[in-house]
């Protein structure tokens, strides 16, 4: 297993953890994680990694060791001007090649569009965006959030480090025992009762009060002038954010149509933490597209 080393930054009015693998003088590769996930999630597919990189993974904030702001809710935005603070103060000069997990792979497709000179390279891992939304849906929407502000929220804690790993497993049958217990280590920590509490903040279990405008986002997609390296799982279950699995399909599709420079990838055997399931086979597919001279649709 690669070693890793943790550096803190004051990013933003926060104090930011940021996972480093490799040389610092080797090329770039940023990771950025998903939902309820942390930085430490990317160690099987650096493990895999043929080339040496300097990888680059933070831990988003409300998530894992980097502090958590004093909000209620956390909003889309807020994670895409850490994202522009972060390659700005690891890169400030040259385009960065990027890797973006599920919600990373997200905030990674928006921001490659609204700063298109700033990516040289995008892999996006199931971020397929999240469900259409109508106006009409609006009052309920904010109605449901002010609800959601009358209570105080909190995620379950766990007796210990293998209650943790077995969390873990029910969401990801496909997770090796081994696995586990590493993610487990980096996924929680111990609080003052004894007990094994989750690296992200309850307040994350908050809805938001804003629509998600799918037309605002691909507009920002089709103004991506990076190669796009869009990979999905063979099992995945994540369409079921958008409808049903053949509405998903037809959705998932047109959108696609809008990355100007795509080329598309199916990792078998493997669910929505792909880079759990199969790190060897998709850390080549990585390294294969970040070597190539063009890419075409």
């Amino acid at each position: 297993m690669k070693s890793s080393r943790s550096e803190f930054i004051a990013l933003r009015g926060l104090n930011m953890h940021v996972r480093h693998w490799g040389n610092p003088d080797a090329p770039i590769l940023f990771m950025v994680h998903g939902w309820m996930d942390v930085a430490a999630s990317f160690q099987f597919i650096v493990d895999c990694l043929a080339q040496e990189w300097h990888v680059i993974a933070p831990d988003w904030r409300g998530f894992g060791l980097t502090e958590y702001p004093k909000v209620e809710s956390y909003w889309f935005p807020d994670y895409i001007a850490d994202l522009d603070a972060i390659l700005q103060h690891y890169s400030p000069e040259q385009a960065v090649n990027l890797l973006g997990h599920s919600m990373g792979g997200n905030i990674s497709m928006i921001y490659a569009g609204v700063r298109p000179e700033r990516i040289a390279r995008l892999v996006n891992l199931e971020g397929f965006g999240m469900p259409m939304t109508q106006a009409k849906q609006a009052p309920g929407r904010y109605r449901k959030w002010l609800d959601e502000l009358r209570e105080t929220p909190t995620l379950r804690d766990y007796a210990n480090l293998s209650e943790v790993a077995g969390r873990l497993q029910k969401t990801n049958p496909r997770l090796s025992d081994v696995r586990a217990d590493f993610l487990a280590q980096h996924w929680s920590r111990q609080n003052q009762a004894g007990r094994w509490e989750l690296l992200a903040d309850p307040a994350h279990k908050n809805s938001s009060p804003l629509l998600y405008h799918v037309d605002e986002v691909l507009e920002c997609w089709q103004n991506i002038s990076a190669p796009v390296l869009w990979v999905e799982a063979s099992e995945t279950d994540i369409w079921r954010m958008i409808g049903s699995k053949d509405e998903a399909r037809v959705e998932i599709d047109r959108r696609m149509q809008f990355i100007p420079k795509l080329q598309t990838k199916v990792i078998l055997d493997a669910g929505h933490m792909l880079h759990h399931d199969q790190p060897e086979i998709l850390a080549q597919c990585v390294e294969a597209f970040l070597r190539e001279d063009s890419v075409t649709k």
